[in-house]
């Protein structure tokens, strides 16, 4: 990567350039709010092999005090995995590793810390990503593990902060919801002693189905032919029944009732006496169990079937995807151009002549990389979401949009750049908020702000008539337009609208100049 441009753009936004059919190993981390996971699969003929798994039970959740700060013991068991992977991942090539956090790293205020430990250890990119992005990479997952059943199929996933419940068909995710329950969180609410009671069994079950009542009536409505587990909890509740012989085959509703039962002879999870049940999942078993009792009445499921795959398989073939430039993001900027009624003659032409002024100024201030002009090109696609709303102030209801909406194929980081882009490209340059980012971020996005800037106001007439040829030419904060002779003074509409950006770019530091 060129000097000037910092690390953060090929986490936001990274598009591997390796040939699908030369690439020979892609892995996947997933750090949840339990367990720490790392899949290596060898590519072979565009389909993927599993080769090498590793899994920790890091209870990352169970470290999260009342602050949300994660304590010093739960830092120190997640670094101490984290470099026990990175053995296993420093000799991957950039583009072939996704590493994301979940629920706890998504609520964690001191999450930075263990990011950049992440991050300097695995030798890879890390993403947070939010509960309905986790979903549909569940899906994903589960969908290349399982034998497509044909028509709609219901996925759950009890992780240790949350629950993702998704609706899908195929490969497809139709409906995804992700709840605030998970077999940590309810064990630390209901079981913080460990103890063991009815009255304690039944304010969980309650509690789990407070949580599943707004989902209820539109999940069953849509319906679905298969109902499907893929997480550790459910698959140490299908461990335990079939021991048991409570069920043969997955998991029923009348067996996780029986287990039910069993589990309230107990006082404490170290009693816990369950063939199947491992010692490390028993301090949240009881919990775990819970929130599945509450998704099973809720939804009414007779039966579950139990996947291997969920979210680092999903995680694998979502990462061969965008190697195939097969990216869940383009479809997602479409998507949203579409629902908010975007001109898409106005994007195209602001996003074609964006593309122009980055190769113009990529050198000279040092912006070349992919990443940076898809970063751009997705920017000038959306400039003008917000117009669906209002069009006065449209750049902060666009901004806020993408802070805010649901974007699958997206990471909390990347929609917030893209949300400070959109905020950016008119009017008064919102300096406060390019000082709440990172500081290696601000250079970088001010630069591409710029640029966009200038797109926009270049196309201000929404004209059908083609820009002539310019030439942009950039030295540090100084920009220099020259357009053909005469077009100027063809144009005096846009010498104003130029003349008005110079005062803007002046307050900023910067010196725009044109002939």
């Amino acid at each position: 990567m060129p000097d000037g441009v910092p690390p953060i753009f090929s986490r936001l936004f990274h598009r591997a350039g390796t040939d699908p059919q030369r690439l020979d190993k892609v892995a996947a981390v997933d750090l949840g709010s339990n367990s720490f996971h790392l899949v290596i699969a060898r590519v072979r003929d565009g389909d993927l092999q599993i080769i090498d798994r590793a899994r920790e039970m890091v209870r990352l959740a169970a470290g999260l005090g009342p602050d949300k700060r994660l304590t010093p013991e739960a830092m120190a068991r997640a670094m101490a995995c984290l470099t026990r992977f990175g053995e296993l991942l420093r000799d991957l090539p950039p583009g072939s590793v996704r590493v994301v956090g979940t629920n706890t790293l998504r609520s964690a205020r001191n999450s930075a810390e263990l990011i950049e430990h992440a991050e300097r250890v695995l030798g890879h990119p890390v993403e947070i990503i939010a509960g309905v992005e986790e979903a549909r990479l569940i899906y994903l997952g589960v969908a290349h593990s399982l034998p497509d059943p044909g028509g709609r199929r219901l996925v759950v996933d009890i992780g240790g902060g949350s629950t993702e419940v998704i609706l899908g068909e195929g490969f497809e995710p139709v409906h995804m919801e992700s709840l605030h329950m998970g077999c940590v969180a309810f064990s630390r609410r209901f079981f913080p002693d460990g103890a063991i009671s009815r009255k304690r069994l039944q304010k969980a079950r309650l509690a789990a189905l407070l949580e599943m009542e707004p989902i209820i009536a539109a999940y069953r409505q849509q319906g679905w032919e298969q109902a499907v587990g893929a997480s550790g909890t459910i698959r140490a509740v299908r461990r335990v029944v079939n021991a048991l012989g409570l069920c043969d085959d997955g998991i029923s509703a009348a067996a996780l009732s029986q287990l039910v039962e069993r589990i309230a002879d107990f006082r404490h999870h170290n009693e816990l006496d369950l063939p199947g049940l491992s010692e490390e999942r028993a301090p949240v078993f009881v919990g775990g169990v819970m929130v599945l009792l509450g998704v099973f009445e809720g939804l009414r499921i007779r039966h579950m079937t139990v996947s291997d795959g969920a979210l680092r398989e999903g995680l694998l073939y979502d990462l061969l995807g965008r190697i195939r430039h097969e990216d869940v993001r383009e479809r997602t900027v479409d998507s949203l151009a579409r629902r908010y009624q975007v001109s898409p003659h106005q994007a195209r032409r602001v996003t074609d002549t964006v593309a122009r002024l980055l190769d113009q100024a990529r050198d000279a201030w040092r912006l070349d990389d992919d990443n940076l002009a898809l970063l751009l090109a997705w920017a000038a696609r959306l400039h003008e979401i917000g117009m669906d709303i209002a069009h006065n102030g449209y750049h902060k209801h666009g901004a806020y949009i993408l802070r805010h909406a649901d974007m699958p194929g997206f990471s909390r980081s990347e929609q917030e750049v893209m949300a400070t882009l959109v905020r950016a490209h008119r009017r008064k340059f919102p300096v406060a908020d390019f000082d709440a980012l990172p500081e290696s971020w601000r250079k970088p996005l001010t630069r591409l702000a710029i640029l966009l800037r200038l797109s926009v106001v270049l196309h201000r007439a929404r004209s059908h008539t083609p820009l002539p040829e310019l030439q942009l030419t950039v030295k540090k904060k100084i920009l220099h337009l020259r357009f053909p002779d005469g077009w100027l003074a063809e144009h005096p509409l846009t010498v104003a609208d130029l003349e008005q950006e110079s005062g803007y770019l002046d307050r900023l530091g910067y010196e725009l100049g044109f002939e």
